[in-house]
């Protein structure tokens, strides 16, 4: 359900405010304590950022995907972990819930995970699974009206602070394949559950993740996501999250892209070198060029997504474009601004480096480039074997 024109707005002007006032002061903080301050989560909280995306029947503000991107852009302005902090709650850690749950699902996660009281973790990949993610082993056998969950899970966002995960584990032992796998809401708290020590990673301090490991965890057969009924279509309901966190991942880089070009333009018409500013010298110019239409290109690509999906259209391939696309873009954004500062941009008080870093990740998680490519090439052979045969 889409905002009144004039109340967007005044969110975007807000969240653009909040960006530029308590978020982008704070980059270096955050990256040197690898930890988000506490009075920023409660002001993200206050401004209804955890529930972006949720129904407005659990206090969330339901914005439509178009919106959700232009928000995204947004807070890609500044260090991607503060987006972090609040991605899980608006897209894998609640869309399942939201697709796919029962209303007494709905009822007892949905309003605090709104609100940020409840942190929401996807727990999918594992030692042993990754992109191949129908091969995982974390096994959940029924025992009378229970499931006992054994497992570990592997580069858990947010999971040490997650109050909820969506666990997928496979109930059909027998099963080699996706269509064995079930998925299941599991409070935290839940006896036999224990976190790894968190990851130390190449970039994107202060956005936590860890292992979580299920010893005999047991949950009773309404914890299927879905519900009992739903037993063995946990990878469907996966497949589905996966397209909207996709595109506002694309919308993330292509902000974070629009940052690095407004830094590396400012640099370049300061920075003077034989006599001139470098943003005279026609090499300097053409980084910027490419920088500016790789970013615009990915701009449209998540806009028009966006607007496909809210107009009810399938956008599995086109989220796989926007992607792949924005992600690379990004990183060919940042080296290009890393060469553009020069000196300057490979030492840590600009910040550049930290960019540089930080935008790696995108290339890899929730799908890496050439799960993208191969989602991408498959539904094109797909759709052209259902035009043949209808003609």
């Amino acid at each position: 359900m889409a905002l009144d024109p004039d109340v967007f707005r005044q969110l975007l002007d807000t969240v653009e405010r909040f960006v530029r006032e308590k978020l982008r002061p704070n980059e270096a903080l955050v990256s040197q304590n690898d930890q988000v301050p506490a009075e920023i989560i409660a002001q993200m909280r206050e401004l209804g950022l955890f529930g972006m995306a949720i129904p407005e029947a659990y206090g969330g503000l339901e914005l439509t995907l178009s919106e959700e991107v232009q928000v995204s852009f947004l807070l890609g302005g500044t260090s991607p972990a503060f987006r972090s902090m609040i991605g899980t709650n608006n897209g894998i850690g609640s869309q399942g819930i939201i697709i796919d749950g029962t209303e007494e699902q709905k009822s007892r996660y949905l309003p605090e995970m709104a609100s940020g009281e409840r942190v929401g973790s996807f727990c999918l990949t594992e030692p042993e699974a990754g992109s191949d993610a129908g091969s995982l082993r974390s096994s959940a056998r029924r025992d009378g009206d229970d499931f006992v969950i054994n497992g570990t899970k592997r580069f858990i966002t947010n999971a040490p602070v997650a109050g909820l995960f969506t666990v997928f584990a496979r109930t059909d032992p027998d099963s080699k394949t996706a269509a064995g796998i079930s998925a299941f809401l599991v409070d935290a708290d839940r006896p036999g559950i224990t976190l790894g020590r968190t990851d130390k990673k190449m970039g994107q301090q202060g956005a936590h993740t860890c292992d979580v490991i299920f010893d005999n965890v047991r949950v009773p057969k309404t914890a299927i996501l879905g519900g009992p009924d739903y037993e063995g279509k946990g990878f469907v309901t996966a497949m589905k999250v996966l397209d909207r966190g996709r595109l506002t991942i694309a919308g993330v880089c292509v902000g974070v892209a629009e940052r690095l070009i407004a830094d590396s333009l400012a640099y370049a018409m300061e920075r003077h070198q034989f006599g001139k500013p470098i943003a005279e010298f026609q090499l300097v110019q053409a980084m910027l060029a490419d920088m500016k239409a790789e970013s615009f290109a990915a701009r449209c690509m998540v806009e028009e997504t966006a607007r496909r999906r809210d107009a009810g259209h399938g956008i599995a391939t086109e989220a796989a474009c926007a992607k792949m696309f924005a992600s690379e873009m990004v990183g060919r954004v940042a080296d290009k601004a890393v060469q553009i500062h020069g000196g300057a941009g490979y030492v840590a008080d600009a910040g550049i480096e930290r960019f540089y870093r930080d935008v790696r990740l995108f290339r890899i998680y929730e799908g890496t480039t050439q799960i993208q490519q191969l989602v991408i090439a498959r539904n094109m052979i797909r759709d052209a074997r259902r035009a043949g045969a209808a003609a």
